[in-house]
């Protein structure tokens, strides 16, 4: 499935602020995130979720928005509708989840259901998506992506929302109202 060192390793190859660099860097930061689900106990657990949840949902939107437009350019459509329909099943996983007690055996059994799929997922992205990227676009025009990308996530939201999730257009018109009520949200269970 992968470790999130080669991730980092990988991603240290490349220069900074290109967008693969820092997508390969959050898959990185995701497979930890799984493994402190998996092992923490109590507030710990819950925590390692909610951060997990939060940076799929915003890494996921900023590559719908950012990313797949230029991989149905530079790989083909079957593969960013591919991605996209992934991300879109996760997305209604990851709503399930959510609502979910993390410290049940329901909740343990699913997330782990999840995370293969997550990780299936990143591993298509990382030897089918990735590298057509870095062919297809100039490391300009990967730096441009990669600003794009941070611009995207300070906008998007925090937590799933399947009706959007696997559609680039509707992201990016219900992605800044939708981060608001979820920053809000987000603020708000934390006092």
């Amino acid at each position: 499935m992968g470790d999130a060192q080669k991730d980092r390793d990988q991603a240290a190859r490349l220069p900074e602020g290109d967008v693969v660099a820092i997508l390969l860097g959050q898959h990185a930061r995701i497979k930890e995130l799984f493994g402190d689900v998996k092992t923490a106990q109590g507030e710990r657990k819950q925590k390692a979720f909610d951060e997990l949840r939060a940076l799929l949902a915003v890494h996921e939107t900023a590559e719908e928005v950012v990313v797949r437009p230029v991989t149905k350019d530079t790989a083909g459509k079957a593969q960013a509708d591919a991605r996209n329909e992934e991300e879109a099943e996760a997305n209604k996983v990851l709503a399930r989840l959510e609502k979910m007690d993390v410290h049940s055996v329901e909740f343990d059994a699913r997330f782990a259901e999840f995370e293969r799929a997550v990780l299936e997922h990143a591993e298509h992205e990382e030897r089918e998506e990735f590298p057509a990227l870095r062919a297809g676009r100039t490391e300009e025009q990967l730096q441009k992506m990669g600003d794009r990308l941070r611009a995207v996530e300070t906008l998007a939201p925090t937590h799933p929302h399947p009706v959007a999730a696997g559609k680039p257009m509707v992201q990016a018109l219900t992605g800044p109202f939708a981060s608001m009520v979820d920053r809000a949200r987000d603020m708000l269970s934390r006092t």
